[in-house]
């Protein structure tokens, strides 16, 4: 069982990795509004000494990106679940679409609340 993350830099493809997940069979995922750390430190202007830098590295660069995980049992559909990321990825021109990983899960539990 594994875990897989994909911080997705560019939102004009999140809604074809979705589908691809539902083609897949990938059950369901968490989508959260996220930012690197180099957008956010662009925003402290001059008191920091890499802010040129930074703004060099970020131009062109989005400000906020979608981490997207999901819960992955069997190791055919992680398999077929990276393939179709890096295959939907592949047509980005920026080089910088986002990045994508695994983790090992030892176990897993479910929350249930009592009303």
């Amino acid at each position: 069982m594994n875990v897989l993350f994909i911080v997705l830099n560019e939102l004009d493809y999140l809604d074809d990795i979705l589908a691809k997940f539902l083609e897949i069979g990938v059950k369901g995922a968490t989508i959260l509004d996220s930012q690197g750390m180099a957008s956010a430190l662009s925003g402290q202007g001059d008191n920091l000494p890499l802010f040129g830098s930074l703004m060099k590295l970020m131009d062109g660069a989005r400000p906020h990106n979608k981490t997207i995980f999901t819960l992955i049992t069997e190791e055919e559909i992680l398999n077929q679940t990276i393939a179709a990321v890096q295959e939907i990825l592949s047509s980005s021109k920026s080089g910088g679409a986002g990045v994508m990983f695994t983790l090992p899960v030892k176990s897993v539990c479910f929350l249930n609340q009592e009303v």
